[in-house]
């Protein structure tokens, strides 16, 4: 979720925090901090409307490997790698996640509407026990 303001409280406290570098004259880091949320939500739900698209559970897991790895052979961080991967959501959260799921879902019914109509023809879904 984050907290509010707290990164243009620290940009604007430490300018050099937020550079924009070259990829061949990248500075010496001691540490390297990763919100692996933000990864994992970025490996698992590509921004994609095409109802035909799948991802296996097995292909997320490549893409968080190789998107962390890129990150570490980049900056090549001296002395600590951290991970930091987020608890359980608190229950108002949970609560707006579902609401978002389910108007997902709705629109995914619709895009599969509009494929069908168009007569394309659709993978199976596997449904879960």
């Amino acid at each position: 979720m984050g907290v509010p303001k707290f990164f243009r409280y620290i940009s604007e406290r430490y300018p050099c925090l937020s550079e924009i570098v070259k990829e061949h004259q990248i500075p010496q880091f001691d540490n390297l901090y990763l919100d692996m949320n933000g990864i994992i939500h970025t490996c698992s739900h590509p921004e994609d409307d095409d109802p035909h698209f799948r991802i296996t559970e097995e292909r997320i897991f490549q893409d968080i490997f190789h998107y962390i790895e890129v990150l570490f052979r980049m900056i090549k961080p001296q002395k600590l790698f951290f991970m930091a991967v987020d608890g359980v959501a608190p229950r108002a959260k949970m609560n707006q996640q579902r609401a978002r799921r389910f108007r997902s879902a709705k629109e995914a019914e619709k895009l599969e509407e509009k494929a069908r109509k168009k007569g394309e023809t659709l993978p199976q879904r596997k449904l879960k026990n």
